[in-house]
């Protein structure tokens, strides 16, 4: 064998691996017409590609051909080297379990949708004689009624912000309700009735409840001109603190109304989405309209490869409704070809009829076209930024010597107060700027490191962290791991995380600590790498702002946390730690005593008089305080 065979082998040793439409007509002989899902992979098992059929022996027999296909698909059967299939007795259920397995298993092939956040809602609470409206997200249970999603957070409290002037409803949590003696801020500039404190009847503030339900369900018909005849019979009566009162609660209805623009009369309850696509990338657009009233809208940016539209719209439909409850109407710029199937698991999951609509004219389609619009738009300055963003990390190539564009850098920082409530936090940099949904926290546990120790913070955080990239992602086949280690601080820090490297067997990342240098001013930072000397960059470099910002974005994000993680503990009572006494039992308790030391200095007998509280709680709690001591 030749040197250069020699070479080659290296570089591929699957090189003598079948590949291509041979293999796929292979499998044929072993398939029927049932529908199912298939898997593509190449010789290291990895999912090429998921499709779904249905008949699945038809649809893999077009990937046997040795042409006609597009270039994109061309590519991916060039590198397939193995099949695998999952009959399912309908076509729907094929669909739904294709989508179950493009978000578990991120083929390099199919369309992918990488923002996967929940939405917000907004939540009426229905455990309490006073409900509570607050903002919800994640997991909806039945403790109460939901309505939304909202596209962002910013929507949501934009409304709340409204409701509670209209409605005057409660925002607080029910253990601050139990606990009031007086009214809080809230009552004294008129956003709330104070029913913690009896300013209003079980019976008012039920109807009060009913209206904004009502407002938020869009069947406000009526209700601003029976607030107008109350005005005016308070404003007769000369009741004039009353009718200034009603005459808020309308003036802040009409400001929901008028912030939220788009009001359509023509849709009930759905969702508007706008695709434009330009130059292999693809923005989508989504409007959410609920009881005729707009919450919002939010871009988003599917990875294609290379996929047209329509097959771009149809993924991004079965992704972004995986986790999500479909509305009863889907409006759409582009047409689908399996429009109807869609519609089917779609309303078979929802348990509700949804319908796809692809509007040609009035209020709809005009929605849909300011959906488009929007999309091109945004797409327009994101295409800009990840110009300019790659411009950014060749000059980071440049300025560290890195073999190669880095296209995932993270950031790591901590945070404390004299070593209380310590926290290490990783931000994500890559070429579409930062990534937040791989920011990751890590509440430092170490109980042998010195309060205030920034270095063996550090230690425990990388360890942490490349401990779990060494189990999760072990070839480094997911794009989980760094291309880049940029370090809050200097030669101490560079030489910590090089120990922790080298203790993982991890030496070929390349790292870089970020000092602030002479005076700690902005400007003058300098950088520290492993057996090179430090150096700084021109104040005026775009490269050193680039870093700067970088540098600021894990420091915002390291006291973010910090703070969330103090704020809790400062809250936190013994009650917390006491068996069998959850977030109900603990409400009882401090309302009945007052407060935790009141509970621990409490006898058997008194703890027993309280509601909820059984012998066997009360005997407890008691032996968990007195055993303390």
């Amino acid at each position: 064998m030749s040197e250069k065979d020699d070479i080659t082998a290296l570089s591929d040793p699957h090189k003598d691996v079948p590949r291509g439409h041979a293999v796929i007509e292979g499998y044929l002989r072993m398939l029927d017409g049932s529908p199912g899902v298939y898997r593509m992979l190449d010789p290291d098992h990895r999912v090429l590609y998921v499709g779904k059929a249905k008949h699945l022996r038809n649809r893999v027999s077009n990937y046997a051909r040795p042409s006609g296909h597009s270039a994109r698909i061309a590519k991916m059967i060039s590198e397939t080297s193995q099949m695998m299939f999952l009959t399912t007795r309908t076509e729907t259920e094929a669909l739904l379990l294709e989508q179950n397995l493009i978000k578990q298993l991120k083929p390099h092939y199919n369309v992918l949708l990488r923002d996967d956040k929940s939405f917000p809602n907004i939540l009426v609470t229905k455990n309490h004689d006073f409900p509570q409206i607050t903002k919800h997200r994640g997991a909806k249970s039945s403790k109460g009624a939901y309505y939304g999603p909202f596209a962002n957070a910013t929507a949501v409290n934009r409304t709340l912000n409204q409701l509670q002037k209209a409605f005057l409803l409660r925002t607080c949590a029910d253990s601050d309700f139990a606990n009031r003696t007086r009214p809080c801020l809230q009552y004294q500039i008129k956003r709330c009735t104070a029913p913690c404190v009896g300013k209003i009847s079980k019976e008012d503030y039920a109807t009060l409840v009913n209206d904004a339900e009502r407002f938020l369900q869009g069947k406000d018909s009526g209700m601003q001109k029976r607030l107008a005849e109350e005005m005016q019979a308070a404003s007769d009566a000369m009741e004039f603190e009353v009718a200034a009162g009603l005459r808020d609660r309308i003036r802040a209805m009409t400001q929901v109304q008028t912030a939220q623009g788009i009001n359509p009369r023509t849709i009930s309850e759905g969702d508007v989405i706008g695709l434009h696509m330009e130059s292999g990338q693809a923005c989508v657009q989504v409007f959410f309209i609920r009881a005729h009233q707009n919450w919002g809208n939010r871009d988003f940016y599917p990875k294609t490869n290379g996929a047209e539209a329509e097959e771009v719209l149809s993924a991004f439909i079965g992704q972004f409704y995986d986790q999500k409850e479909p509305p009863r109407q889907i409006i759409l710029s582009h047409d689908l070809e399996e429009r109807e199937l869609i519609e089917a698991a779609l309303s078979e999951k929802a348990g509700k009829k949804v319908e796809i609509l692809v509007p040609q004219r009035g209020e709809k389609a005009e929605i849909v076209a300011g959906a488009v619009r929007n999309a091109r738009e945004s797409l327009g300055r994101k295409m800009s930024e990840t110009a300019a963003q790659a411009k950014l990390l060749a000059g980071v190539q440049a300025a560290f010597d890195l073999p190669n564009l880095p296209a995932r850098i993270e950031v790591y920082d901590n945070s404390h107060i004299q070593g209380a409530h310590a926290v290490g936090a990783m931000i994500v940099a890559g070429p579409e700027g930062f990534m937040k949904n791989q920011y990751r926290k890590f509440d430092i546990k170490g109980d042998e490191i010195t309060p205030g120790d920034d270095f063996g913070m550090m230690k425990e955080m990388l360890t942490r962290r490349f401990k779990r990239l060494l189990k999760d992602d072990p070839d480094r086949s997911k794009g989980l791991w760094p291309d880049l280690l940029l370090i809050d601080g200097g030669a101490g820090q560079v030489s910590a995380v090089r120990e922790i490297m080298v203790e993982q067997g991890v030496t070929d990342i390349p790292m870089v600590g970020v000092a602030k240098g002479i005076d700690r001013d902005q400007g003058k930072e300098e950088f520290y790498r492993t057996g090179k000397r430090p150096f700084a960059l021109q104040r005026n470099d775009p490269v050193l702002y680039f870093i700067q910002r970088l540098r600021d974005e894990a420091h915002r994000f390291a006291i973010g946390t910090h703070r969330a993680k103090r704020s809790k503990a400062i809250s936190a009572t013994p009650l917390d730690d006491v068996p069998g006494v959850g977030a109900t039992r603990k409400r009882a308790l401090l309302a009945h005593f007052g407060s935790a030391k009141a509970v621990s200095l409490a006898n058997l007998a008194d703890l027993k008089a309280v509601t909820g509280i059984s012998e066997t709680i009360a005997q407890t709690i008691y032996d968990f305080f007195h055993e303390q001591r």
